[in-house]
């Protein structure tokens, strides 16, 4: 699996390498950028700042903790959503967050999909490669609105 890039936003290390090792071991070889706070998120998205002349990022997917310093993961969903160039990004929540108040506002700010980190390292690990498997290979994505 290459093509498109895969966007992470996470702020914990322990989480990333976890992520990053159970893609891997998917056997996904798509590019994985990751960023770690939702100000980063939002300068990588629209190409501001650092990332600027990059152009606006479409990646195949956008995995998205809530619990973000800076910028909180709903505030990055809704400004994603709000943006013609960007609502139609697939963006899968991934969060320890059991809240259901978080839960009904990612779904109501258009969030794909929402998955709680499993806290087990076996089911982890699992649960991001089903991730990765179905957004890269089962998932048709909308064309990128110009």
């Amino acid at each position: 699996m290459t093509g498109r890039t895969i966007l992470l936003i996470e702020d914990s290390p322990d989480d990333e390498a976890l992520i990053l090792r159970a893609l891997k071991k998917a056997s996904v070889q798509n590019q994985i950028d990751v960023v770690r706070d939702g100000a980063e998120a939002l300068e990588y998205i629209f190409g501001r700042e650092r990332y600027a002349g990059r152009g606006v990022a479409h990646p195949a997917i956008t995995i998205l903790d809530l619990k973000l310093p800076k910028v909180d993961g709903l505030e990055v969903l809704r400004l994603i959503r709000e943006d013609p160039r960007t609502k139609t990004n697939p963006v899968v929540i991934l969060t320890s967050s059991d809240e259901h108040e978080d839960l009904l506002r990612s779904y109501g700010l258009g969030a794909n999909s929402y998955v709680r980190k499993p806290i087990e390292f076996g089911q982890f690990s699992k649960t991001v490669a089903d991730l990765g498997l179905y957004w890269l290979l089962l998932n048709r994505v909308a064309p990128d609105v110009q």
